[in-house]
């Protein structure tokens, strides 16, 4: 027997390690609720993890099995585990987190003084973090580059999903871990429990139940999400990504980020896509005319967000302090602001910017805010109000339901300038153009703002030159900017000359 460690890899199909599981012995899969990991969780995101185990679960019980679920110190269960199911090795695969890597080289330790044999295996990205390099060796710190090197790499097929006969059946299951309330047969003294099947409410945990309406998780609605954006919305991609009211981007992030669909399964299905895309341009009258956009490069560029993803994992896995520290130095030291009350606003969606709040308003309801409202908001965080990226970094990781250290620290740190291949500090989005670029009609503003809703377009986006009467008269309900956007862009603009040693003034 096998004994499968989930972790963030919530599914059967194009799961390597399980696969690998499979082709040694019957599997017996479990999941383990470890203290040292909910630590860093919150209500949102416990809650879609609950979501994306329940279907898990239900797709072992279609093929005869189950999942087997404990709370307590992975080092301590799984031994215990795998010396109940009378497993000869433990199987999982690796994640690259700095507290993973942690958290694995205790297990394989414990298991060795058991002496249980363990595999780990390449699964959550496509290429691993050391394997794409300069040719000097270091790993890379500029995007475009890693880009060219990634999309010229093979890639691994899918991975083979294991069949009901390769899977350690319920009540067999049942029987290994003890009595009939799960408890294992020694008396548990390394979990409170292994129960099978039975998954905790988020209160168990020490969590509350949020407020925000989730997507459906699990690998049937992941497939569901791709195939539907795969075959049409991807092929403008490029032009329309960037709108969030015209619901053009695929919204695969939570899916990816616990794991509920294999990546490699991802990049085949835009594989397909591209090749659709061909035969598109081949038929197009301005084919061959020296354009990049159209339907191929539209699939590329969401193919770049599958490398973006893999980029910032890699600076994670070489550089793990960036989540606490900037990756990038300013020999001085960057002198933040911290004003309760106007990081309360920007949190509660009250800035008198009407992108921003709308942005903060998604979030607040849905637990995800499209991508490039992410950026507006974060800039506007860390070069209006002034505020450190760490306190935005926070907040996103509290109430996203995707969020994904690796590619969280590394746009917030790209939107404050401190990052790898970082947006220059001179760069400062003006959240009113912004709104007036990507939100012309106010669609998507008024969607999350009720306040402004029945007002001109023309008369939202200029809400800041508005005077207080004409505010008042307009939507009184809706506050007036907190702060002047020209004149924080000038003191943004010294406080990072200040942080690289030179003149403010100059």
């Amino acid at each position: 027997m096998e004994l499968f460690w989930h972790r963030r890899d919530l599914r059967l199909a194009d799961n390597v390690g399980l696969a690998a599981a499979a082709n040694q012995g019957e599997v017996a899969a479990v999941f383990v609720f470890d203290d040292d990991v909910l630590a860093h969780a919150s209500d949102v995101r416990v809650r879609r993890l609950l979501d994306g185990l329940a279907s898990l679960r239900d797709d072992y019980r279609d093929r005869g099995s189950d999942l087997l679920v404990a709370h307590g110190d992975p080092e301590a269960v799984l031994p215990e585990l795998a010396e109940a199911l009378d497993a000869d090795r433990v199987v999982w695969n690796r994640d690259y987190s700095g507290l993973a890597r942690e958290r694995d080289a205790a297990v394989r330790q414990a298991l060795n003084e058991v002496d249980v044999a363990r595999e780990a295996h390449h699964d959550a990205v496509l290429h691993t973090p050391d394997s794409i390099r300069t040719n000097a060796g270091d790993p890379y710190s500029v995007y475009t580059y890693y880009w060219r090197k990634w999309t010229d790499r093979e890639t691994d097929a899918p991975a083979p999903t294991p069949g009901a006969g390769e899977l350690v059946d319920a009540e067999a299951l049942a029987a290994a871990v003890g009595s009939e309330d799960g408890v294992l047969t020694d008396g548990g003294a390394a979990s409170d429990r292994v129960a099978v099947g039975d998954l905790p409410a988020p209160g168990d945990l020490g969590f509350a139940e949020p407020d925000a309406d989730m997507d459906p998780a699990g690998t049937e609605a992941a497939r569901e999400r791709l195939d539907d954006f795969l075959s049409d919305a991807v092929f403008a991609y490029d032009t329309d990504r960037d709108y969030p009211a015209r619901e053009a981007t695929s919204r695969m992030s939570a899916f990816l980020k616990y794991g509920e669909i294999g990546v490699r399964e991802t990049y085949e299905a835009t594989k397909q896509a591209m090749a659709a895309a061909e035969k598109r341009d081949a038929g197009s009258p301005d084919a061959g005319d020296g354009d990049d956009e159209g339907p191929v490069a539209a699939v590329e560029e969401y193919q770049q967000q599958l490398a973006w993803r893999e980029f910032y994992t890699q600076v994670l896995f070489h550089n793990p302090e960036v989540v606490t520290d900037n990756y990038k130095t300013y020999e001085e030291g960057i002198q933040w602001r911290d004003d309760p009350e106007e990081i309360a606003a920007w949190k509660r969606g009250e800035t008198g910017y009407p992108i921003v709040d709308a942005g903060m308003r998604q979030l607040r309801e849905e637990a995800f805010m499209h991508n490039r409202v992410r950026m507006i908001v974060a800039s506007f965080l860390t070069k209006d109000l002034l505020v450190d990226w760490r306190r935005g970094y926070d907040h996103f990781r509290e109430k996203l339901a995707d969020h994904e250290t690796a590619n969280d620290n590394g746009g917030w740190q790209w939107a404050a300038s401190t990052g790898t291949d970082a947006q220059p500090y001179f760069r400062i989005f003006n959240p009113m153009t912004q709104g007036e670029r990507y939100d012309p009609d106010a669609e998507y503003i008024t969607e999350y703002v009720p306040e402004l809703r029945g007002l001109d377009a023309d008369l939202i986006h200029e809400w800041h030159e508005l005077s207080p009467t004409q505010r008042a008269n307009a939507a009184p309900e809706y506050p007036a900017p907190i702060v002047d956007h020209s004149e924080r862009r000038e003191q943004a603009l010294a406080m990072y000359k200040r942080a690289r040693g030179e003149d403010p003034d100059a």
